[in-house]
């Protein structure tokens, strides 16, 4: 049986919930923060977890204390031989309260755009960072008993403002603006796409942890650069690069690993209400970027009648980059449920509920079959629904991707194979490989990647580190590809999702085909043949569309 999990999201969802969820399912505390401190920023922060009450129920809280960052001018001055991770930790934290106040000021704030970063800081692991200090005065009298942690937008605002579930603040009224905040921090500075995508594979995660982590980042970048019209690369993580959001983004992707979820299901998302502050003012809820996150996956949604923002960007980017499909939950035989707690008391219990379990043995054509084009075909084995969306938004009918490729004579096969499923789970829209014969006549392997221009850094580095390598040949090549449509039909064996080709301008279909995996997993399932449910989904489809397609016949 397949272990599978389930979001349960009646408040939302939020990146700091998903954790508190995960450690209330068994993920040990201990196991979180050693793989954390892999990213070398471990003197940014630090993990606090307790156990909270909601409305008569009791969750775990997770909260991400983020400590403040010297004056990089001081750190220069400082004594021979302080430790600089020690003098973090002992003279400038400054751990969150539940105080509105400190939540509003534990970020930087920045309102310009795109900028170099400036001061270096050398972690502990030997992985260069550069930091770009910010401090920044607002004065006010005002608090509130919201939690200890929050996730900005990755947008241009002129403060940082919570977000009502990473924190659960709920929507801010006049009386709340942001500018009203007194406090002074340094923090760790702004971060891009591509430094946050370093910082992750040069930690050694595990190859599931990384490529996720991978994953829900750029899916925030593509629905980010959608939001402000700009290309991903310039998209400026100011706010969701910060700190607490690498945490909790990477910490879900490894909770996720630790338990061995193999695919994660999820529920319709309520809307929320309200609104909040942001750098053009005031925006309504839900915030733009995860409209469009919910956009991209088509995301069903419904309101609930609570007027907070209860979807943040990176419970929204987790989700809609994790998950194969939304709605009710998939048949499964449940064997624990985490509890993971917003920040404040709602009108119901502000609580995620994480349900794992088995799949049970689903009949055909039910529920856990894919039956729209936003569904991943294998769950969160491999990020496809991050990897359909990206090809989606970044890869026109004509466009052009980096091809990369390298020959290796004294790589193991079993290397070769792990190499190309790393690659996939990068990003890469394709990966093949070639028998060559190479000087001396040895026998070797031509290993080819085509994937988006701006993944190609990281298909590199995946290369450089699964393989022995020691060089690999670039180039940008212009490929045409067909509008696609998944469409499902009902045959004996159940509900099947066709593939069709469709040409980019005429909208002409030119191709017809059920989908490989759909099939695969109903002739498992069934217990016949894999041919026999291929064939069926055709006849099923001609027999729809009586109009003759060459290409769907010939497949007989």
């Amino acid at each position: 049986m397949t272990k599978i999990a389930y979001l349960d999201c009646p408040t939302g969802i939020a990146g700091d919930m998903c954790l508190g969820a995960l450690i209330h399912a068994g993920l040990p505390l201990e196991y979180l923060e050693t793989q954390l401190r892999r990213l070398g920023i471990s003197h940014e922060y630090t993990l606090r977890v307790e156990t909270v009450q909601r409305n008569g129920q009791s969750a775990t809280k997770l909260h991400v204390d983020l400590n403040a960052l010297p004056d990089p001018e001081a750190l220069a001055h400082r004594e021979p031989g302080v430790d600089v991770h020690s003098t973090f930790q002992r003279a400038y934290t400054q751990p969150h309260s539940n105080d509105l106040s400190d939540d509003l000021t534990n970020q930087s704030i920045n309102q310009n755009t795109v900028e170099p970063y400036s001061g270096k800081y050398l972690d502990s692991h030997s992985h260069l960072h550069s930091h770009q200090s910010h401090s920044h005065t607002h004065e006010s009298d005002f608090s509130d008993d919201s939690a200890s942690h929050f996730h900005p937008h990755p947008h241009k605002h002129p403060v940082a403002y919570p977000h009502s579930l990473d924190n659960t603040t709920g929507a801010i009224s006049d009386s709340e603006h942001p500018s009203h905040v007194l406090a002074s921090h340094h923090h760790a500075g702004t971060r891009h796409l591509t430094d946050i995508e370093q910082l992750i594979l040069a930690a050694g995660l595990s190859p599931r942890a990384e490529a996720w982590s991978l994953a829900v980042f750029r899916q925030l970048a593509i629905a980010e650069s959608a939001v402000h019209g700009i290309p991903i690369e310039a998209v400026h993580f100011h706010e969701v690069g910060a700190t607490d959001a690498i945490v909790d983004i990477v910490g879900t992707c490894l909770g996720l690993d630790w338990l061995g979820i193999e695919q994660l299901y999820c529920s319709a998302m309520p809307t929320g209400g309200g609104t909040i502050w942001a750098a053009h003012g005031r925006l309504p809820v839900p915030s733009p970027a995860v409209l469009k996150l919910w956009e991209l996956r088509q995301v069903p949604v419904y309101s609930n009648g609570i007027e907070r923002e209860l979807v943040t960007p990176t419970g929204a980017a987790i989700a809609t980059t994790l998950a194969a499909s939304f709605g009710p939950p998939p048949p499964m035989t449940l064997t624990r449920v985490g509890l993971g707690a917003g920040g404040r008391d709602l009108p119901i219990p502000n609580i995620l509920r994480l349900w794992i379990g088995e799949s049970s043995e689903l009949g055909a054509g039910s529920w856990a079959y894919r039956q729209a084009a936003h569904t991943a075909p294998s769950g969160i084995s491999l990020p496809q629904s991050a990897r359909a969306v990206a090809s989606t938004a970044e890869l026109g009918a004509n466009s052009q991707v980096t091809v990369l490729e390298t020959q290796i004579d004294d790589a193991n096969p079993q290397a070769i194979a792990y190499t190309l499923e790393s690659l996939l789970a990068a990003g890469a829209l394709d990966v093949f490989t070639q028998p060559v014969t190479m000087k001396k006549s040895r026998l070797g392997t031509l290993i080819t990647v085509i994937c988006p221009i701006d993944l190609a850094e990281i298909c590199k580095a995946v290369l450089f580190r699964e393989t022995t390598t020691l060089g690999i040949r670039e180039s940008v090549q212009q490929r045409t590809i067909l509008d696609r449509e998944i469409q499902t039909v009902e045959t004996e064996f159940g509900e099947v999702p066709m593939k069709l080709g469709k040409h980019p301008v005429s909208g002409e279909l030119l191709n017809v085909q059920p989908e490989y995996e759909d099939c695969a997993k109903i002739a498992r399932d069934r217990q016949v043949s894999w041919c026999d449910v291929h064939r069926a989904a055709l006849r099923a489809w001609e027999k729809r569309n009586p109009k003759p397609y060459l290409r769907a016949e010939s497949a007989h």
